[in-house]
């Protein structure tokens, strides 16, 4: 299982549960960064599809690249 990383523009506490409402829904292991805007995603589903369903969100997401 992969673990994905992205940058979310979260402010408050009402992003990070909408945030955790979309991700809730693709039965994926999360942990939110609200202080420094993260989200760690363990999953086998593609980036892309993760990244899609956070920008269900209305907020600014970016993955970023595993260095």
């Amino acid at each position: 299982m992969a673990t994905h990383e992205f940058f979310v523009d979260m402010t408050c506490e009402g992003c990070s549960g909408a945030v955790a409402r979309v991700l809730k829904k693709l039965d994926v292991k999360f942990d939110i960064d609200l202080p420094n805007k993260k989200v760690s995603i363990e999953s086998d589903k593609d980036k892309d599809v993760l990244l899609e369903a956070l920008k269900k969100t209305g907020k600014t997401v970016t993955y970023i690249d595993p260095k």
